[in-house]
């Protein structure tokens, strides 16, 4: 392995060469008057503040510390170039690595593997019959052998044929044969997430389904350098994962990202935005909504002061830094696009309810998607939006 390491080192540094070649096809979409793109637009991202615009914040992030990019290259990408960043820094350093699904040799449909089989061959990018069922069977047994099984699932919708090979063979595999045997090596991958014009069938967030089943590891990253870190961390990890990329975000999310091999920890939330007087909690694309719903908050509210955390991994979730920060600030608002019965927000609440009731303040507030199909000409009513998540922590702060 180290051979082909050594052997593989200059296909790693084309990685985001070969990505700054293909920007303009991934993301002319944007600049055109032309309908809105298959991943929809998230109007005032360019504006947040957690996204890193400039190479000296990619780079400050104290998790690279110790990852060996912190003296190296950034490169402006957008979130789908992260992925496909990750995908080919983990083809070049993993001979046994593969990635399959439906159309995946051709680009995929958000052109997420645009390029790979060119780069690394047909034999190790390939497409896949229509059948989810069978892409994550056939992971589960590249993984058996051996091999690292990167699936993609066109979409998180679609997920549902292949719960039983995630559920009860993937979760299980380890655990039923002693330790003999594992597939830690399968990662899927499935593009998720409301998108403006999606409907019922390409808009769903699945995760809590999954969230429900010791032996999986479920990761929904928030921006490109996230993305590209957790999916490395995430194909690497002795665990199969299932890996939400929230598609709103593949072009609209864009920042400088580190051009080398990196992984951030799967498991370990992150503290965006310290603050004293309640803590707001979400993941993935939610992430930029609290952004501006707590600035809504802090500019209405004299002296309030929001604290922001991002999940991220929500098989295992940290419960350690949510609930030292609701220890501290006494209040916690949670969001979530999924459906409120029996939706990841109300693992957290009662969790945190648990550590820390006698330092809460007022009642746990969660917004959520409502609890119905996914609507399409309602979604902006659906969806958790800055108006019910700023009203949550005025809520919260007021009781």
């Amino acid at each position: 392995m180290s051979s082909f390491r050594a052997a593989t080192r200059p296909l790693i540094a084309n990685c985001w060469k070969i990505n700054s070649k293909r920007s303009f096809h991934l993301s002319r979409v944007c600049r055109e008057n032309a309908p809105p793109p298959a991943e929809g637009f998230m109007p005032g991202l360019a504006r947040s503040k957690l996204l890193k615009h400039t190479h000296e914040e990619a780079l400050k992030n104290p998790e690279l510390v110790d990852t060996g990019v912190v003296g190296g290259e950034t490169k402006k990408m957008n979130l789908l170039q992260g992925v496909n960043d990750a995908m080919c820094i983990a083809l070049a350093t993993d001979e046994t690595a593969v990635i399959f699904g439906e159309d995946v040799s051709f680009g995929g449909v958000f052109r997420c593997t645009l390029g790979l089989a060119e780069m690394f061959g047909k034999d190790r990018v390939f497409n896949t019959p229509l059948s989810e069922q069978g892409i994550v069977g056939f992971g589960i047994g590249m993984a058996s052998v051996g091999h690292t099984a990167i699936a993609e699932i066109q979409f998180a919708d679609y997920i549902f044929p292949a719960f039983d090979q995630l559920v009860n063979e993937a979760a299980k595999y380890r655990y039923r044969s002693g330790n003999e045997f594992s597939i830690g090596g399968l990662t899927v991958r499935s593009p998720s997430s409301a998108v403006g014009h999606g409907g019922h069938y390409h808009s769903q967030m699945p995760e809590a389904y999954f969230a429900h089943t010791p032996g999986l590891k479920i990761v929904i990253p928030r921006s490109p350098i996230q993305a590209k870190g957790l999916l490395l961390a995430s194909i690497r990890d002795p665990n199969p994962v299932i890996f939400f990329e929230p598609k709103v975000l593949y072009r609209a999310a864009a920042e400088q990202v580190p051009t080398g091999d990196y992984e951030l920890p799967l498991g370990k939330a992150e503290v965006l935005k310290r603050g004293k007087d309640v803590t707001v909690v979400g993941y993935g694309s939610q992430i930029y909504t609290l952004e501006t719903a707590i600035q809504m908050a802090e500019k209405n509210i004299s002296g309030l002061s929001c604290e922001l955390i991002d999940l991220r991994t929500i098989l295992p979730w940290d419960i350690d830094t949510v609930a030292k920060s609701v220890d501290k600030t006494g209040r916690l608002v949670i969001a979530h696009e999924a459906p409120k019965t029996a939706g990841f927000g109300a693992e957290i609440a009662a969790s945190v309810m648990e550590r820390c009731f006698l330092r809460l303040e007022s009642p746990i507030q969660r917004v959520c998607g409502w609890d119905t199909p996914f609507p399409l000409v309602f979604e902006k009513f659906y969806l958790p939006d800055v108006t019910r998540c700023f009203e949550a922590i005025k809520k919260a702060v007021e009781y």
